[in-house]
């Protein structure tokens, strides 16, 4: 185990008004790799933007602005991060949903797999260091 200290004590963040967090196993569980550049940024600009239940109200316009990307871009990852089951969307309201329980797919499964093993190398070059 890797043993952690703040290295900045007068720069720790805190949750002040707004409420935002991205799991570990977004990244873990092939989440992240699964997703393209402009699906990514859609994903995280909801993320950043959304209450603590999830819910943002932002029109594509803003995002559109906001993120400069095209309108078809928008739609391809709006649609996108709905179909992968990510967010869910009425046509004003986005919601940001609790990551699903299944893995993306095989290809990701076999990521995660590689990041795993690369993560137990790492920590045994750190136990050998010592």
């Amino acid at each position: 185990m890797i043993n952690k200290k703040v290295l900045n004590v007068d720069r720790v963040r805190k949750i002040n008004g707004g409420f935002s967090f991205i799991p570990h196993r977004f990244v873990l569980d092939g989440f992240l790799a699964a997703l393209g550049q402009k699906e990514l940024l859609l994903y995280l600009f909801l993320v950043l933007v959304s209450d603590r239940n999830g819910l943002s109200f932002y029109s594509y316009d803003s995002i559109c602005t906001l993120l400069e990307i095209s309108l078809e871009e928008y739609i391809a990852s709006r649609d996108s991060l709905i179909e992968k089951d990510l967010i869910a969307f009425d046509g004003t309201v986005f919601q940001v949903l609790s990551l699903p329980k299944k893995e993306p797919d095989k290809k990701k499964r076999q990521r995660r797999a590689a990041l795993e093993e690369l993560i137990q190398q790492t920590v045994k070059g750190c136990s050998n260091d010592r």
